[in-house]
């Protein structure tokens, strides 16, 4: 498996890490308890991890050196992925077949895959066509490098792994990926970790939150795309509604901050709209420790723009916590709608207000809502999801024809391995990259 700009070691919740760290880890760990050997490639960033990381029997996380042993901006990363590439086809171990995550390591994917002559399994997580039609006001879009760069992964894997109908859609529709090729593949929960506990009432005495409150929860990375500022202006539309409600209202949010102040943009708007008193901000907690935090809110609030699939929503049904979420992207396949939790289409402040007063005053509804979310989360295990991911390997272990010439790109590949002086200067490395790739 490859992660070039993230590492399956970092902590979802800050910086470039989130849901996506959390599948390769699961993922992988499933994976081996079926005996399969996976080895999760990323960039070394100076953090002081060993070369090797070995995460269960099976599982290793594996450092690669290429580019600067240090954190540089996701920006940055397309000039790395050559390097990276090469890098990796050092590598003397054989393996059977390369999945990649996101479009920077399908990029690398494809010249390893071609190199090694194995199949290329695909999974974008998100795709910036969706993401670009999502845009939050001011929000910058995805380059167009990206764009092109999807549409090569796209054309050239062996498979293309989606997290549901929705994104399959989207592959066919926006980047014209052929429908034999798509496979679905829901994304799964840790129903060791995730799990009701002893309640509610037990969980806010050990994060010290009043017994009382009313808590609706955001969990995530706190920028745009997510909708942080929607939760800020639902919770004042409710105070507006319901006054009274200030004296027992507590909005945790856990989660990477961005920009200035304590939550970048979201702290901001809390501030001009006289509700940045109610916020509590928690920096990103291990998995064990973010269950309590699910397992004591009311209901955890997903308002994003885009979003693949939405673990967070699936992570808080299966503690008990049912989840106002937007109708958009996967959350509709992790939530199902007026059982597990409330889609709210849109983004409107005042339709989650609403939402969240129905909630505050209907708690025996919202806990009802909770136990029918722990039945929902139990059927999607990454067990679960490990057994169809081992069926789109062997699909494409067993394709007679794949879709990229191995021979003549692999040659390719592999002929950078004899010339060190490709990766000197920016200029040679792009020329290089884009004959190998284009």
């Amino acid at each position: 498996m490859l992660s070039v700009h993230t590492s399956p070691l970092h902590q979802p919740g800050t910086g470039d890490a989130g849901g996506m760290n959390v599948y390769m880890v699961q993922l992988s760990c499933a994976l081996a308890e079926r005996g399969i050997e996976v080895d999760l490639f990323t960039r070394c960033r100076g953090e002081g991890h060993p070369t090797r990381v070995d995460l269960v029997p099976g599982v290793r996380v594996r450092h690669l050196q290429a580019g600067p042993r240090a954190a540089l901006p996701k920006e940055a990363m397309p000039g790395l992925v050559l390097p990276f590439s090469l890098a990796l086809m050092k590598e003397h171990r054989r393996y059977d077949l390369v999945h990649s995550h996101y479009w920077l390591s399908g990029q690398a994917g494809r010249i390893a895959a071609a190199g090694w002559g194995i199949p290329l399994v695909h999974t974008a997580h998100t795709l910036a066509r969706v993401k670009n039609a999502a845009l939050a006001a001011g929000d910058a879009p995805e380059p167009e490098l990206r764009i092109r760069g999807e549409q090569q992964i796209t054309a050239s894997a062996d498979r293309l792994i989606a997290n549901t109908e929705d994104e399959a859609g989207a592959l066919q529709d926006m980047y014209g990926a052929p429908a034999r090729r798509i496979q679905v593949v829901r994304p799964g929960v840790d129903l060791d970790t995730f799990r009701p506990g002893h309640g509610r009432a037990a969980a806010r005495a050990r994060l010290g939150l009043p017994a009382n409150a009313f808590i609706p929860m955001y969990a995530g990375r706190i920028q745009p795309l997510k909708g942080p500022d929607v939760l800020v202006g639902a919770v004042a539309e409710l105070l507006r509604d319901v006054p009274a409600l200030r004296s027992r209202l507590l909005v945790p949010v856990v989660g990477g901050h961005s920009g200035s102040g304590p939550g970048g943009r979201a702290w901001d708007l809390a501030c001009e709209l006289g509700v940045a008193d109610l916020l509590r901000f928690s920096p990103p907690v291990p998995q064990q420790e973010l269950a309590d935090w699910y397992r004591a809110a009311d209901v955890l609030v997903v308002p994003s723009r885009s979003e693949s699939f939405g673990l967070v929503a699936l992570e808080a049904q299966a503690c008990g916590t049912p989840v106002l979420a937007a109708a958009v992207g996967g959350l509709p396949t992790a939530v199902w709608d007026g059982v597990t939790g409330v889609l709210v289409p849109g983004h409107d402040p005042v339709d989650y207000a609403r939402q969240l007063r129905w909630f505050a005053e209907h708690p025996e509804a919202g806990a009802s809502m909770g136990e029918a979310a722990v039945r929902h989360a139990r059927a999607m295990s990454w067990q679960t999801a490990a057994a169809r991911t081992l069926d789109v390997y062997r699909h494409a272990l067993r394709a007679e024809h794949t879709t990229v010439n191995k021979s003549e790109a692999g040659a390719a590949a592999r002929s950078c391995l004899s010339g060190p002086s490709l990766l000197e200067g920016r200029e040679g490395r792009n020329a290089t990259l884009t004959s190998l790739l284009v």
